[in-house]
């Protein structure tokens, strides 16, 4: 595997050029070298390194315009800046700019390897992600039900074998595991896709208000019922109603419900006229429905009317092989929708969603790339940017520092070397006297003078 990894050596010191070339050579690495970044652009078009070490410092264009000008190509060549001028500024600049990583020179040769070993297997997984997107779009088509791992195969599988039947099916699982996700792929493959698919919640509504919100009511049924009104279920007719939560409904609205299924007709809160429907049923809980029975909370006559196919979604804990696909699909999601440049997810990121448990299943995780997503000024989440806590300490916070914290402590040193004076603080800095003041700010930093 390592003979197919192209390293790319952007550095105008010859010594440095050739010390890499014969190094990486012996690892059995194809090295590539370049000695501006004219010369390196145009390998990188023509030969498509995996990976490139840039120096800071080069004639003509400097290390991160070279970096830019690399991400512009799209082709995902992973970049670490080299600095002989190593400081904390160097490292936001090449971090914000979509680096993978920065090192100072001189430095050590085993350092570097473990960095190399790190991107290889970022990188695949990249492309595994890929590879997978692309099959998944081929071979299902099911809209934004990612996955690869086993269980989710299986389930996948069965959404197909009994979408074509008018069965009634009972999905089953945590609280958000996808559970109408997939009740709408079964309606969007049985004969049934161009009628409508109706949703509703047992748990959202009281119980008078879910019969009306079912079944209709006709005019004058109850106070505010000024016209006839038609329910779910002949909204839903000859296409799919979801019954989201139907461990929580009422015994008397179970009794109507089995009617229903078993006459395939109804009537309105207050009337009288029979209305006849075709209806795909599908419901969810999650709930156990056999000691539901059991306790008495829920008819056996009904429960077993419900449950003709059973599909039980596993939490996300159980097919953590699915995180990292799933990750990368909420973050293309969210950076389009904010119209934020963020392309990827650290390893450190990745390593931590793979540790966390995630008891809010793919609902949590949605939510926590989301906040990410918005929250990040840079090109490549990292640990800090997730915010996951476990028993209320957040994930990786004692062993990791964020950029945020670096720029303030950066921040913080300079001010104190020029003795609170704001002005020489931003032009040392590199930045405006208004953008230095907004950042002390944000920080909460005291300026001693």
């Amino acid at each position: 595997m390592k003979k197919k990894i192209k390293i790319l050596i952007v550095d105008d010191e010859d010594v440095i050029r050739d010390s890499f070339y014969e190094w990486l050579t012996e690892l059995g690495y194809d090295v590539l070298l370049a000695e501006n970044g004219i010369s390196a652009l145009s390998v990188i078009n023509e030969k498509k390194p995996d990976i490139a070490f840039i120096d800071l410092v080069l004639p003509g264009m400097d290390g991160i315009e070279v970096l830019r000008k690399i991400r512009e190509t799209g082709q995902g060549t992973g970049c670490v800046i080299m600095t002989a001028y190593g400081g904390i500024s160097t490292a936001i600049t090449s971090m914000k700019e979509g680096a993978f990583d920065y090192i100072e020179k001189p430095f050590c040769p085993g350092k570097v390897e473990l960095l190399i070993e790190k991107m290889i297997e970022h990188q695949t997984i990249k492309k595994e992600n890929l590879l997978l997107h692309q099959k998944l779009d081929e071979r299902f088509n099911f809209e934004n039900i990612i996955y690869k791992s086993t269980k989710m195969q299986r389930i996948v599988e069965l959404v197909k074998a009994v979408a074509k039947s008018n069965a009634t099916v009972l999905i089953t699982g945590e609280s958000g595991t996808g559970k109408e996700l997939i009740a709408r792929a079964i309606h969007s493959y049985s004969n049934r896709c161009s009628k409508p698919f109706i949703a509703i919640s047992c748990a959202a509504l009281p119980e008078n208000i879910l019969e009306s919100e079912l079944f209709g009511h006709e005019r004058g049924s109850f106070t505010g019922a000024h016209a006839r009104r038609k329910g779910k279920f002949e909204i839903s007719d000859g296409g799919t109603l979801f019954m989201d939560e139907i461990g929580d409904m009422s015994t008397n609205i179970q009794i109507h419900l089995l009617r229903v299924l078993e006459e395939k007709e109804f009537t309105r809160v207050g009337g009288n006229e029979v209305v006849k429907v075709d209806v795909r049923l599908i419901s969810a809980t999650n709930k156990d429905m056999k000691q539901e029975v059991l306790n008495g909370n829920f008819r056996e006559d009904l429960y077993y009317r419900l449950n003709v196919v059973n599909i039980e979604l596993p939490p996300l804990r159980d097919r953590k092989e699915d995180i990292p696909l799933l990750a990368e699909h909420f973050l293309t999601k969210f950076a389009e929708e904010n119209k934020k440049d963020i392309k990827d997810l650290s390893p450190d990121a990745i390593n931590d969603l793979l540790k966390y448990d995630w008891p809010g299943n793919v609902r949590e995780l949605e939510n926590v790339i989301e906040r990410a997503v918005i929250l990040s000024e840079e090109s490549l989440l990292n640990t800090k940017d997730l915010f996951l806590e476990e028993n209320g300490v957040l994930v990786g916070e004692k062993t990791l520092t964020s950029i945020t914290e670096i720029e303030k402590k950066h921040i913080v040193n300079v001010l104190e070397e020029c003795g609170g004076n704001c002005t020489k603080s931003a032009r040392i800095l590199g930045i405006s006297r208004m953008t230095l003041y907004n950042k002390i700010r944000s920080y909460g930093i005291e300026v001693k003078k």
